[in-house]
């Protein structure tokens, strides 16, 4: 009896005690959690998930190291993501989401299409050059060779086809008042974001002389400004032949 008691007593471990920052355990519930508890318990995995896949890399990062640093079992990882593509495309998804202007910011503000794209590029600037946009940006040009599914789940859960449709659809009705030509509206609507965030986010990523304040201030106002003379300089073209 008395060694029955000391082995069953020697497979009891003890509680690790809580820590900081995104391994920190979650209290222990019984039961079923509610639905706050299980929102609580989806977050803190996606807390160590972006941390690990940004410092990391996605290759580096295994299941095994997101359910170890959040102090979670592989069965409640596995509840909640079926895979790690489904917990990256989740992190994008927040990320992204987290970028979007708070909801008393008006998306278009503005009277003339200048002031209106001027506004819109500014925002988009803001967010494209905070740190976890950089640093994600920086994990799938350095890793989407090796795993393509990064570049597709960017390319769906970024937010991109979202503000083309929205750039487009100004441009349309400029060019609906004849105020300049445009034979493909979303073409061009594309080329306006390469142009706001493209070379700013590259020099964030150290490729280049990090922009300076002033520069990234004025940034948006000349590319507005350059692209909106291109356009009108084609609808002259037009109008002459």
């Amino acid at each position: 009896m008395g060694k029955r008691r000391t082995a069953e007593t020697a497979t009891i471990r003890p509680t690790a005690a809580p820590v900081r920052g995104p391994g920190r355990m979650l209290p222990r519930r019984s039961g079923r959690p509610s639905r706050i508890t299980a929102e609580r318990l989806r977050e803190h995995i996606l807390d160590v998930a972006t941390e690990l896949f940004l410092n990391h890399g996605y290759g580096s990062t295994s299941i095994e190291a997101v359910a170890l640093t959040g102090r979670i079992s592989k069965r409640t990882f596995y509840h909640r993501f079926q895979d790690k593509a489904a917990l990256f495309s989740a992190v994008v998804h927040r990320i992204i989401d987290r970028l979007h202007p708070p909801a008393d910011v008006p998306v278009i503000s503005g009277g003339s299409l200048h002031e209106i794209l001027q506004h819109l590029a500014r925002l988009m600037l803001q967010g494209a050059l905070t740190p976890q946009a950089v640093a994600l940006h920086r994990l799938i040009v350095a890793e989407s060779a090796r795993f393509p599914e990064l570049a597709v789940i960017a390319a769906e859960q970024g937010g991109r086809q979202e503000a083309i449709t929205l750039i487009a659809g100004l441009l349309e009705q400029e060019a609906r008042r004849e105020h300049f030509a445009l034979n493909n509206p979303m073409f061009a609507a594309g080329q306006f974001l390469q142009m706001v965030i493209s070379l700013p986010q590259r020099r964030a990523m150290q490729l280049g002389t990090p922009m300076t304040a002033a520069e990234i201030d004025a940034w948006p106002r000349d590319t507005v400004d350059l692209f909106l003379n291109g356009c009108r300089g084609s609808a002259s073209r037009v109008r002459r032949e």
